[in-house]
């Protein structure tokens, strides 16, 4: 995990990793992946927690296909908090979630349409590596942290962001 800082790779490794590969359309072994997802969304929680450095809460539909929550960066002693939404796909966990922030959709060249966070250069090759033993905590840890760490500071400067009051 070269150019990830000290604190994202201690966080990871300290995340559970998961052994049941089934998405949404294997419905029974789905339920044993989300209870697997759960447990590892709360371990992580917990480390933050542990670390002063809490930045999101998350809550899920009741079959766990849709994803949904706050998360926020401080810049500056500012906090900045946005809605953040992904679906799980179909072809999940071989396939990792498009993260999306509506809110910042247009506002940064790092975005997809419809404020889908981009990813894809960091990483999607590394969930493609790790499959089916990363999931929704690793995305969260080394997709959207990271992608706020860099963007964040770049729309306040660029966009004007302004944090919420």
């Amino acid at each position: 995990m070269a150019g990830w800082d000290s604190g994202t790779k201690s966080a990871v490794q300290k995340i559970p990793l998961l052994s049941v590969a089934a998405g949404p359309r294997e419905k029974e072994e789905w339920g044993k992946r989300l209870r697997e997802e759960l447990q590892a969304l709360i371990k992580y929680i917990q480390i933050n927690k542990a670390s002063d450095s809490d930045w999101f809460t998350i809550t899920s539909s009741k079959d766990g296909v849709h994803w949904s929550g706050k998360c926020w960066y401080v810049h500056e002693l500012l906090k900045y908090e946005f809605d953040f939404e992904f679906d799980i796909p179909a072809t999940y966990p071989v396939t990792a979630p498009e993260i999306c922030i509506p809110e910042l959709d247009g506002k940064t060249a790092k975005m997809y349409r419809g404020g889908k966070i981009c990813l894809t250069v960091h990483f999607k090759p590394l969930w493609a590596k790790n499959s089916p033993h990363f999931g929704l905590a690793h995305a969260l840890c080394l997709g959207l942290a990271p992608w706020l760490a860099a963007e964040v500071p770049h729309l306040v400067d660029t966009a004007g962001l302004q944090p919420k009051s």
